[in-house]
């Protein structure tokens, strides 16, 4: 059992302060396999002051150098790749075949489309005799979640490194262990010292000391609204650059034109996927009324059919939920359900069957549902799925969109034209129309209250740069 440390100036360390030891436990069989000694904001001082002696240099480095070593994080990567997967398997629970070809898979997905965008990204652009340039921000604070930790890891660390700027991370204090895995690529691929620093620790002490940082220039956060809000107002003291990916309650709209049973089967798979814990899955299933029934059926058929098995174990199944605290969670918002008078036609309380430890939770879907209710408006983030009916497509449009969220949508319908003109009218940053997946360039990020600025890609690099009109540069 390793007892982590924080990653500052190209050095493994010690707190600063002997913070207390926190237990990083497995969520399969609820052993402990590492322990991580927190970290204060003393050590968020010195992980920035590292940062800041190393922008000048890495801001000044060609484009070339900085995407030659994304090139070689990259292959680092793939060289240790089993490690990685088996790593966040142990850490969140994500089943082996899952942490293989999405989990870990994200890593070296999110550092190509970022070389992809900045070879394609116009970094200068003559507008009469002003040339307008683009330039790393500074110092990038970046605070990352426990449910895909590489993918967001990633879909920062990487277009930081080719912006030019140098980086303070937070990983989730609940899932340290892929992370250390990254610090451990960077190092093994050569990039100058300060450039990535990494701190563990909670959001209230860590993030906070982050966020209020006054040579911090960019805080990119993913987590929970309520703690993109605490990270919104501290970082205003100093005018941050704060870019969010948050919560969401997506919407997923059946019409009765679509292929049903293909498009149930799609939908049910996406709200299951990672036990649930995706902030854009689809947990609102908002289906045709002259339908509803049948799919009622079809859905607890398909629900109760879902395998929920021990994440090491290969094949498509679901693991448990990532702790404690989130089982708790997911049996308290079931029991809310059923309070609420939702018809429990799946699932349930307690644990499945032959499962009697770990964080393992039944798939459960709830009939009878309106949007007024708790578990179709507020994020559960566990295999927990919401049925309700409506009569028409003005319904439909106004149900999916009253909610204080918009990370993601869904629709599945026989009529692409319907399909095209409905997915205009939804707000949400990302909408896919009969199972459509999204890939690393396209840019992921939300509206209202699931947040501000994009990620991966081109939308994703342009975050963390700062444009610069040079005027006279071109001499009439």
């Amino acid at each position: 059992m390793k007892t982590l440390q924080h990653y500052i100036d190209g050095r493994w360390v010690d707190p600063i302060e002997p913070g207390e030891l926190f237990p990083v436990i497995n969520p399969a069989d609820e052993t402990q396999v590492a322990a991580i000694r927190m970290g204060c904001a003393a050590d968020v001082d010195a992980a920035v002051a590292a940062a800041c002696r190393a922008f000048p240099e890495f801001a000044a480095t060609p484009l070339a150098a900085r995407l030659d070593a994304l090139r070689r994080l990259k292959a680092v990567f793939e060289g240790r790749f089993d490690e990685m997967a088996e790593a966040i398997t142990t850490e969140m629970g994500a089943p082996h075949d899952m942490s293989r070809d999405a989990q870990a898979a994200s890593g070296p997905g999110h550092i190509e489309a970022t070389i992809k965008a900045a070879e394609q990204l116009d970094w200068e652009v003559r507008i009469d005799g002003s040339n307008v340039v683009r330039e790393p921000i500074g110092v990038c604070g970046l605070i990352t979640p426990w449910n895909w930790p590489i993918n967001q890891i990633l879909a920062k660390v990487a277009p930081a490194i080719a912006a030019g700027c140098t980086m303070v991370l937070k990983p989730s204090e609940q899932a340290p262990l892929s992370a250390q895995l990254v610090a451990e690529f960077i190092a093994e691929a050569g990039l100058p010292q300060g450039v990535f620093n990494m701190v563990h620790g909670t959001g209230p002490v860590v993030g906070h000391a982050m966020s209020a940082h006054p040579d911090i220039e960019m805080m990119s956060f993913t987590g929970s609204t309520r703690a993109g809000v605490d990270v919104a107002k501290t970082s205003a003291d100093t005018i941050k650059r704060v870019a969010q990916e948050l919560g969401g309650k997506s919407p997923n709209i059946i019409f009765a034109d679509a292929d049903l049973g293909k498009a149930l089967g799609n939908s049910v798979r996406r709200c299951f996927y990672n036990t649930g814990q995706s902030c854009n899955a689809p947990t609102r299933m908002l289906v045709e009324a002259s339908v509803y029934d049948r799919a009622v059926d079809i859905v607890a058929k398909l629900a109760e059919a879902t395998p929920v098995r021990d994440p090491r174990q290969a094949g498509r199944h679901l693991g448990p939920l990532a702790s404690r605290i989130q089982f708790e969670r997911v049996q308290r918002y079931i029991q809310i359900g059923i309070d609420e008078g939702a018809r429990l036609v799946a699932g349930g309380l307690g644990r499945p069957a032959g499962l009697d430890r770990g964080y393992f939770v039944k798939p459960t879907v709830f009939a009878g549902v309106h949007n007024g209710m708790r578990i179709a408006r507020e994020e559960i983030f566990g295999p927990v799925l919401s049925m309700i009916p409506f009569k028409d497509l003005e319904e439909a449009i106004a149900i999916a969109n009253d909610t204080p969220y918009g990370l993601a949508a869904y629709l599945h319908t026989g009529d692409i034209e319907k399909g095209r003109a409905v997915a205009r009218r939804l707000r949400a940053g990302s909408v896919h129309i009969n199972g459509a997946g999204q890939g690393y360039m396209e840019p992921f990020g939300g509206f209202k209250q699931s947040g501000n600025g994009r990620e991966c890609g081109a939308y994703g690099l342009l975050e963390f740069l700062e444009l610069k009109s040079i005027n006279g540069f071109y001499p009439a």
